[in-house]
């Protein structure tokens, strides 16, 4: 065999780069390129060496092995679980009593000593196999091979080098490369032998430099947890996950959008004296409640990630710890992302479900198919022989081990793991709908039973009882018309905003922080102002639960409506995304946990007391002053400008100015830095007093739900007037045609967020012909409303 560089067994990190995947493999080949190009960028990589895939063939020829798994191999089926694990066990033995050449063994422990000298006596390592087709665009071949961590000493690492030689026969990766096309004898395994990260006393986790659900290329995506990184990668842990938006974190912003906290129930730390040299302990529950690393280390892992990205020029998926030793943080592997970056953007897929059935555990979506079947309730890898293609795999977690029949399975339920985690990896490549972290998934469903698993319904996927229908919509967006008249849209919840952002818009008209406040934060504002003054313990008990780590109950407001406002306007970024105050009626304020003790009873909420004239009132003006901060930091903090405030039920242009001037108060003023702030108009008093309204106000959003009932004089929540309602009523029609006129006279920005347009086309035209600025509809008619507008606008061309 030759030899030259091309032929030497073992390679320094800092002698080789990205041009050497066929003699290093993927893996190595990315490590020793970023330890050469990107540690004077600052980015941190523990040293460490190759052994290379030319030693792995000169082994195999040396020792006649190739022959031997040839024959070993013979009559394989990945389709019949035995016969894998058969000849993939017979392949494997071929290695494993085969001893490593001496040749190789000695440059082996001569970089090993090197490596001690830098670190220290019998260094730690983990050993990692890095194929030499592994980590390409389109296939991760996620986790195939073996890992060994906390190696020490020459004669173990040895012993891990020759496990890791034969783990390119695992059964997961003989069944992947023949699912893949890839011939099991062109393919070599390099070996990774890298100092460790002593994040066993810290935490370690995933950064995703892209959304792995949507796709989304705006945000880094970061999980965390205690511990060794292998229990996020397998999934053995619930971790916590942050999102931080790249445009204004370049921009110099903290723009840590989202923080959600993880379960997080285990940890993965050193095993002295045992067989293992790692094991889990449990994590204690106070630890398991706050955050497993700080802001500015959040913000330190997203800026790497950028680098890195810019650096390989595609969305990267990257493995990272903390030393608990230093408190440095460290990338210790990256690879590129193998499923969202190969989507057709041109496309959309919508899967939505066609009738309700009863819910039997949640858990975090992944991907946002459906997908149904049989339930089969797999605990043990051993028994997955039992498992038949179109059935649902319901376990407590997935390993490599598993990709046998998850590759044949209609979708997968997990009691444990985060969406970074081995069973979303794969179930993403696979393209089957799957939900992790259900924590009682395995003992709600039964053996045998008929299930729907619904990654469709935002961030929670759920698990119904039964086959339930659903529908497959498929639109080619890319013959989309343009049009003149903005199509915006109306976004309800953060969690689908990412999603929403693919379809063709200019922006968002409407973000209601109702669905933020009823879903991320669920407590009235003044039980949080007031809550040591609450007297009821169950109350107490129930906010404390829902507010942990949180001294000050305020913040907790706070922070959760700006992560919920920054979600919505960072998928939309640099678009405008305009977010409406708080607009519950006095009834649905009292739903809210404490609520009762805060809100009047009313006779008709409807046209109470809602909107501007709570904002500046004593029972409401601390809460109100709460939102504000919130709008700040969305701005300020995360760099989010493209916001603009809208101001709801404005009654009076008194009541305007009394709540911008408390707005402005809270550091919030009409003009600074660019803030815009709109009104509603859906009283009539709102168009007959436009003029005025306009010298205090940016622009109108016609909000033609409320316009029609004021107009006409009826309760939209009455089923017996019901039939009179009708936004399309002449006197309607004349204040909108009205209104429109005069927001152009005084040169302010005019659109609509109500239910109109979305509901009725010929709505739609009759805005277009009026000539407003803008429309925003609801996103499942965002497409068919557009072809209305574009032939509308035709015919007005003519």
């Amino acid at each position: 065999m030759k030899r030259g560089r091309d032929g030497k067994f073992v390679l320094e990190f800092e002698e080789i780069g990205i041009k050497d995947v066929p003699i290093v493999g993927g893996k190595n080949a990315s490590l020793g390129e970023m330890y050469q190009e990107l540690k004077k960028k600052g980015v941190k990589v523990p040293n460490g060496f190759a052994v290379t895939a030319f030693a792995y063939r000169y082994f195999l020829e040396k020792q006649g092995i190739r022959e031997r798994i040839k024959q070993a191999l013979r009559g394989l089926n990945t389709h019949k679980t035995r016969n894998l694990m058969r000849r993939g066990k017979r392949a494997r033995k071929q290695i494993l009593k085969s001893e490593i050449p001496e040749e190789i063994k000695q440059e082996i422990v001569k970089s090993y000593r090197k490596l001690c000298k830098e670190y220290g006596h019998e260094v730690d390592v983990a050993v990692r196999s890095s194929a030499t087709a592994e980590d390409l665009p389109d296939a991760s071949f996620a986790g195939q091979q073996e890992t060994y961590l906390n190696i020490r000493g020459e004669k173990e690492l040895l012993k891990a080098c020759k496990k890791c030689f034969a783990s390119l026969f695992t059964d997961r990766a003989i069944s992947y490369r023949e699912d893949k096309g890839f011939d099991h004898f062109t393919i070599a395994l390099s070996i990774g032998v890298q100092k460790m990260v002593r994040s066993d006393l810290a935490s370690s986790g995933v950064v995703f430099s892209i959304d792995t659900e949507s796709g989304f290329k705006d945000v880094v995506f970061i999980t965390s947890a205690y511990g060794l990184g292998e229990n996020v990668v397998q999934g053995a842990v619930n971790p916590d996950e942050f999102y931080v938006h790249k445009p204004t974190l370049k921009q110099g912003y903290n723009s840590i959008i989202s923080k959600t906290i993880g379960e997080k129930a285990v940890k993965m730390i050193y095993h002295k004296g045992g067989e293992r040299p790692v094991r889990n302990i449990v994590v204690e529950e106070k630890d398991r409640k706050r955050f497993s690393i700080n802001n500015k280390e959040i913000i330190q892992l997203a800026k790497w990630a950028a680098i890195i990205e810019e650096h390989y020029k595609k969305p990267m998926d990257i493995e990272w710890a903390k030393d608990g030793l230093t408190n440095e943080l460290f990338i210790v592997q990256a690879r590129p992302e193998t499923v969202q970056s190969q989507k057709d953007l041109s496309k959309i897929e919508e899967y939505s479900l066609k009738e309700k059935g009863q819910l039997l555990c949640e858990g975090a979506s992944v991907g946002s198919k459906i997908g149904a079947g049989k339930a089969n309730i797999i605990l043990n890898v051993k028994d997955i022989h039992g498992f038949k293609k179109g059935e649902v795999l319901v376990t407590d977690m997935t390993d490599p081990d598993w990709e046998p029949i998850m590759k044949i399975a209609s979708a997968i339920v997990t009691d444990r793991g985060g969406r970074t985690c081995h069973s979303a990896i794969v179930s993403r490549e696979l393209g089957i709908p799957c939900v992790v972290g259900t924590n009682l998934g395995s003992r709600r469903i039964k053996q045998g039973q008929n299930i729907t698993v619904s990654c469709a319904e935002g961030e929670r996927g759920k698990v119904y009882s039964g086959s339930l229908k659903f529908d497959i919509k498929k639109t080619d967006i890319a013959k989309l018309p343009k049009t003149k008249t903005k199509i915006m849209m109306n976004v309800g919840t953060p969690a689908s905003a990412f999603e929403y952002s693919f379809i063709p818009n200019d922006g968002c008209g409407l973000a209601r922080e109702e669905f933020i406040i009823n879903s991320y934060i669920k407590i009235h504002p003044n039980a949080l102002i007031n809550f040591e003054k609450i007297k009821d313990i169950k109350l107490k008990e129930q906010i404390e639960k829902l507010t942990y780590g949180y001294k000050d109950k305020k913040q907790f407001f706070v922070d959760k409506l700006a992560s919920g406002i920054a979600m919505i306007a960072a998928a939309f970024y640099p678009k405008d995304v305009i977010v409406r105050t708080s607009d519950f009626k006095t009834n649905e304020y009292a739903n809210l946990i404490g609520g009762k003790n805060f809100e009047p009873s009313e006779d008709n909420p409807m046209i109470g007391w809602r909107g501007a004239s709570r904002y500046y009132k004593p029972g409401y003006r601390q809460a109100f002053e709460l939102e504000c901060k919130a709008f700040k930091k969305v701005r300020e903090e995360f760099g989010l400008k493209n916001v603009k405030i809208m101001i709801p039920f404005c009654r009076t242009v008194e009541e305007g100015k009394k709540v911008q001037k408390i707005m402005e108060e809270q550091g919030l003023k009409r003009g600074k830095d660019g803030l815009e702030i709109y009104v509603m108009c859906e009283i009539p008093a709102n168009v007959i007093l436009a003029d005025e309204f306009s010298r205090i106000f940016d622009g109108f959003s016609i909000g033609s739900n409320d316009l029609t009932q004021l107009t006409l004089g009826l309760d939209r929540d009455s089923e017996i007037v019901s039939d009179i309602y009708d936004e399309r009523n002449a006197a309607v029609k004349n204040f909108i045609k009205e209104v429109i006129g005069k927001a152009k006279k005084n040169k302010r920005k005019i659109g609509i967020c109500g239910q109109a347009p979305s509901d009725f086309p010929d709505f739609a035209q009759f805005l277009v012909q009026c000539g407003i600025d803008s429309i925003s509809l609801n996103p499942d008619t965002v497409i068919k409303t557009r072809l209305k507008i574009a032939e509308t606008e035709r015919k007005l061309r003519r």
